[in-house]
Parts: C-alpha cells; sequence; structure tokens
C-alpha cells in the first residue's frame, strides 16, 4: 500500500469521526430514526459476532469456539469487568479444545 492511499485513508477516517460532534447540534433525528439505528448497529454486532465465532475459512469452527464465545457474552451480559470476559472465553475454548471438543 502506498504512502498515498495510507493518508487519504487516515484522512477519511478522521473526517468520519469528526463529523459526528459537528453535526450533532445541526441534526435532528427523530426517535423512530433513532431506535433504527440502535437497532440495526445491534443487529450488526450480532452478524459479526455470529459470523467470526461460528466459521473458521471456509467451514464450520466446531462447538468449542462458538461455546466459549456464548460463556464470554454470558459474563458481558451480567456485567463481568472486561478482563474477566476475555480470560473466560478463553479458558472455556482452550478447556474443551483440550478435552476433545473441537
Amino acid at each position: 500500500m502506498t504512502l498515498t492511499a495510507v493518508l487519504v485513508l487516515a484522512a477519511g477516517t478522521y473526517a468520519f469521526r469528526l463529523a459526528g460532534p459537528l453535526l450533532r447540534d445541526r441534526l435532528t433525528l427523530s426517535d423512530r430514526v433513532r431506535l433504527l439505528m440502535s437497532t440495526s448497529a445491534t443487529v450488526l454486532l450480532f452478524a459479526l459476532v455470529a459470523t467470526s465465532s461460528l466459521t473458521k475459512g471456509q467451514g464450520f469452527a466446531g462447538l468449542a469456539l462458538p461455546i466459549g464465545v456464548l460463556v464470554g457474552g454470558v459474563a458481558a451480559w451480567r456485567k463481568a469487568p472486561f478482563v474477566v470476559v476475555v480470560v473466560l472465553a478463553a479458558v472455556t475454548t482452550a478447556g474443551l479444545r483440550f478435552v476433545g471438543v473441537s
């Protein structure tokens, strides 16, 4: 990747990040649009989690990884500290793989 491409991508990223605070007072959204945006963000996050935890390469990742992600998700939902969430998910996945669950 050339330096020009990196600089263009950096400028675009900065512009997107700057647009939020600058447009906050100039743009009013209805309650329906706010709810729709919140719901769509949740759906996109869920799709990302599902895709990255259920697939590995071109196939199914096995059962250990999704179960580990589920344990981490439950810990996060129960408001456990971030380090505890990550450690629980990793230990669960590693433990399941150690006992032979792929």
